[in-house]
């Protein structure tokens, strides 16, 4: 890592925060992946794996955003199940969600703005 800009794995780097690579629980020391702003998460999830309980009242926005696998998504009033690489949820403040992995699944969440 070096002032200003950062290079690594997903994998590696976001073992120790249940896939979560960049947001504000990330440790000042880790550079511009702490922020405030966003919070980006790649997390791989084996067949069955799922959300059983609903958010509640989460005040962002959030995009998942299938890398490989079959993977649903329910939100308030609907759902999607992602099959296809680059398929995508997106929803606002105030959606709650569920989801579930029905193959081995890789994901990428984006969420913003970070809370503290």
């Amino acid at each position: 890592m070096s002032d200003g800009w950062t290079a690594g794995n997903a994998n590696e780097d976001a073992a120790d925060t249940r896939g979560w690579l960049v947001g504000h629980f990330i440790d000042p020391s880790q550079g511009v992946r702490a922020s405030k702003d966003v919070e980006v998460k790649w997390a791989k999830h084996p067949a069955g794996d799922k959300r059983p309980e609903w958010t509640s009242d989460d005040q962002r926005t959030t995009l998942v955003m299938l890398i490989s696998g079959e993977f649903r998504v329910e939100v308030t009033g609907g759902g999607k199940i992602m099959t296809r690489q680059g398929d995508y949820v997106m929803w606002g403040p105030g959606i709650d969600h569920s989801w579930e992995a029905l193959a081995d699944s890789v994901v990428l969440t984006v969420r913003w703005p970070s809370v503290t």
